[in-house]
């Protein structure tokens, strides 16, 4: 049997059994224990098997968050958020789906980047214009977001020129919610450590109401949003200084380069 196809059966009974000794799977595939300690050594070290002690067992897929709502216009708002990012620049990025999506335009910018999420973090490692700092803390199940005091006392130490953040809802009374209240002080600490924030938000965010209050649109510089925005919830906006990309390509009220 040739070292691929042996592999390719070990793990298939790892997969069947979630875990096995070297005994079991020598004796099971017909070939000596070394042979099987070489092999699970490889898949360990590919990431494909987590040795134990006297065995391995398979590694467990990372949760993942579902379905993305309203895919199509967060794409396109991260496409317009990622045109305000000028090289050299330092700037935040928040998680969240929508941020999620603008980080993957930014792979090729020359930039460092400030987050607290994991998944934005992976996407940017290695990247060679990336700077990449990644605030610590305690990680939010399936959000893969790091909160907490850990992740606030590093955000003290750092300074950026925009922070770029989704958001759950928003109100032209109640300003800026999202769903997580343990995420409230992390998002508030993300946001003073940069001279501007823009705001990422589909039109399915406008006019409602979630139970964590983040801060209010008088915070806010930069607001992108797509096509659906209804116009009285964009006039809402700019009423408190707020200037409204549409994803579009078109301006809403102000024109103008990226904030400053």
């Amino acid at each position: 049997m040739l070292k691929v196809e042996r592999q390719g059966a070990l793990l298939a009974r790892l997969r069947a059994q979630r875990r096995a000794s070297v005994d079991e799977l020598a004796t099971g595939l017909g070939v000596t224990p070394s042979t099987i300690r070489r092999d699970l050594a490889e898949l360990a070290d590919g990431g494909r098997v987590i040795r134990t002690y006297g065995g391995a067992a398979m590694t467990e897929p990372r949760p993942e968050r579902g379905p993305i709502a309203n895919a199509g216009a967060k794409e396109r708002i991260a496409a317009a958020a990622a045109g305000l990012v000028q090289d050299g620049q330092t700037i935040v990025i928040a998680s969240g789906t929508t941020t999620l999506a603008f980080a993957r335009r930014l792979v090729d910018r020359r930039l460092t980047v400030i987050t607290n999420a994991l998944d934005i973090a992976a996407t940017l490692v290695d990247r060679p214009g990336i700077e990449l700092v990644v605030l610590g803390g305690v990680v939010r199940p399936r959000m893969h977001s790091m909160l907490g005091h850990l992740a606030e006392l590093a955000a003290r130490e750092l300074r950026a020129d925009t922070a770029f953040m989704g958001i759950g809802a928003i109100s032209r009374d109640g300003g800026l919610m999202n769903d997580s209240i343990p995420e409230i002080l992390t998002d508030r600490a993300l946001r003073r450590i940069a001279r501007t924030v823009v705001i990422l938000a589909d039109a399915s965010k406008f006019d409602q109401v979630a139970p964590a209050f983040v801060f209010g649109l008088d915070e806010v510089d930069v607001l992108v949003t797509d096509g659906g925005a209804r116009p009285e919830d964009i006039a809402a906006v700019e009423a408190h200084g707020v200037r409204v990309v549409v994803a579009d390509g078109q301006l809403a009220a102000g024109q103008g380069g990226p904030p400053a």
